[in-house]
């Protein structure tokens, strides 16, 4: 059986939550590759909807497995916490397996992001003051802190006084805040320790042998396409590898073992922090989508910029991720518009584009060449099959899917787990 990779064609916020708990039932482990505590997935299930922030959306799905990859930072106070809301919730989470290689988020790279990020002003990146990209930087600097380290107190004391040695340096020389000691770190840091030792394993030979025994392993990228700290809209990026090729070294599965990649592309187009966004509305259209679509951050609560869905975009997932399926989320937020625009190609100073600039200030001057398409006004949120939508709505998914790149295996319809349109079975 195969591993399974799900990532966002975006900016995030797609839905891949939703595509990953929808999935969770056919498959035996889900595994968070990349990223932290920065960005959240909302899945409803019934009456409940669950904000997870650092866990894998298969938390939720009894008998599968939710690992944290040796590619997330963590944040081991907010992974606790979540846990906590989680089980007082009546959901087990005794299954979940962390990676003994995954990075730990310490007290001064929270204090460094939210130092910096102000220290930036205009040239802000927009990030969430988290300490991931400090943390991501401290790993390829080879001075960070893994999972592994708390189990020894002498190596991650000395492992802290080395990080410190500059850090104290910049926080108090450069921005004039006063460094966490090295005592105080470690204690933060320990405390966690035996709580955290029996879900810590090595999540590499863990998922190999699954794979080996013929189970299937699902993984979700967290942020998205858009935001991958190499093939996103640089440097308004993540501090990660949100594609299918960071699947591969977040979790230690070899590409090989790779034969599906599903790209969760939501009906529009949102983003959260600066940056270009060619699409983004700045008019009741903007806000009609927001509120009908609730589009504030998960994990912040900032309101998303929203814009038309940008068929470009989708294109340049498509070919960076080798996009097998796409499943199309929240169509029927578009529900009530006379007509729906969708970007096809963009000009750039007279120049017309089909396929993402491959320079940064191109792709910021970039403006929208749009198709228009009839809209519906039908409720949408009961339909299953293709001939349950109304004939706008068909056609605007033919459309897309004619223009993306890949197929549209799967059409959200609402956020609850089955309100879906199932056009090709995804396994």
């Amino acid at each position: 059986m195969p591993a399974i990779v799900i990532v966002g064609a975006q900016w995030g916020d797609e839905g891949k939550g939703k595509a990953t708990d929808h999935l969770g039932s056919r498959v035996d482990y889900v595994v968070k590759f990349n990223g932290g505590n920065n960005a959240g997935h909302t899945v409803v299930i019934g009456d409940e909807k669950y904000a997870l922030h650092l866990l894998p959306s298969g938390i939720l799905t009894p008998g599968c497995t939710p690992v944290i990859g040796n590619g997330v930072v963590v944040d081991l106070e907010v992974l606790f916490r979540e846990i906590d809301g989680l089980e007082a919730r009546g959901t087990d989470t005794s299954r979940l397996k962390v990676s003994s290689n995954a990075h730990v988020i310490a007290d001064y790279n929270r204090t460094l992001d939210k130092v910096a990020e102000r220290f930036l002003g205009s040239r802000k990146i927009g990030t969430t003051g988290r300490g991931i990209g400090p943390t991501y930087a401290d790993k390829m600097n080879r001075i960070g802190i893994r999972i592994q380290d708390l189990f020894d107190e002498k190596i991650l004391t000395q492992k802290v006084e080395g990080a410190l040695e500059l850090k104290g340096q910049v926080l108090t020389k450069v921005y004039n805040r006063r460094a966490p000691s090295v005592d105080q770190t470690v204690e933060e840091l320990l405390a966690h320790a035996d709580r955290l030792a029996p879900y810590v394993c090595d999540t590499t030979l863990l998922l190999g042998q699954a794979l080996d025994r013929g189970e299937t392993v699902l993984l979700e990228a967290g942020q998205a396409t858009l935001l991958d700290v190499d093939h996103g809209t640089y440097p308004f990026v993540t501090s990660s590898s949100a594609t299918a090729g960071g699947a591969c070294t977040g979790s230690g599965i070899p590409p090989t073992r790779i034969d599906q990649v599903i790209a969760i592309v939501k009906a529009y187009t949102t983003r959260v922090g600066e940056g270009p966004f060619p699409t983004e509305l700045h008019d009741e259209s903007g806000d009609f989508l927001r509120n009908t679509g609730f589009e504030f951050g998960t994990t912040t609560g900032r309101p998303r910029r929203c814009g038309w869905y940008d068929a470009v975009i989708a294109r340049y997932a498509a070919r960076v991720n080798g996009v097998t399926d796409f499943v199309l989320t929240k169509l029927d937020v578009l529900t009530g518009l006379e007509e729906i625009p969708v970007c096809v190609a963009y000009d750039v100073d007279g120049e017309r584009y089909e396929e993402m600039p491959a320079n940064q200030s191109a792709f910021h001057h970039a403006v929208p060449i749009y198709e228009y398409f009839p809209g519906w006004s039908e409720d949408i949120s009961g339909a299953r099959t293709l001939e349950d939508l109304p004939a706008n709505a068909r056609a605007y998914v033919e459309a897309l899917e004619g223009m993306s790149g890949a197929r549209m295996s799967v059409v959200g319809v609402g956020p609850e787990r089955e309100q879906a349109v199932v056009l090709h079975p995804l396994r």
